[in-house]
């Protein structure tokens, strides 16, 4: 069971991120504005939409996904201080929550992922000190 339940979040948390990437790269027009509105270069765009896109695609697969849930996790705390931090605006507070939320579970992963281990979720089940001999 929490084999299955740890595919079904790394599928959700793969789902919040690899279409936001294909988004940018698709249809960039309003991410662009939103950044420009915020002082945030346009020059990044592709370079976070590339992120979203591997690091959602890592996490799904298990492939350096330590790495990339950290990334995400800086991610997204970067984008609550530079995009949400209108805390007077009701949505404004409770989108910079949530990503902050979000950068928690990522964070959360990054820190519980086996280390050079890629798509073993077995080894995801508590460990049970040997006894000594």
């Amino acid at each position: 069971m929490n084999q299955l339940l740890n595919l079904v979040g790394r599928a959700l948390i793969a789902s919040l991120f690899v279409p936001a990437g294909v988004a940018k790269f698709a249809a960039p027009a309003p991410f662009l504005e939103h950044m420009a509105a915020h002082g945030v270069p346009g020059v990044l765009l592709p370079f976070v939409a590339a992120l979203e896109i591997a690091a959602g695609l890592s996490i799904l697969t298990g492939i350096f996904a330590r790495h990339f849930a950290f990334a995400l996790g800086l991610f997204c705390v970067a984008t609550a201080a530079i995009f949400h931090f209108n805390f007077a605006d009701h949505a404004e507070r409770t989108l910079f929550l949530k990503d902050l939320a979000i950068a928690g579970g990522l964070f959360s992963l990054a820190t519980s992922w086996p280390i050079g281990r890629y798509l073993d979720d077995a080894s995801l089940e508590p460990s049970v000190p040997r006894a000594a001999t």
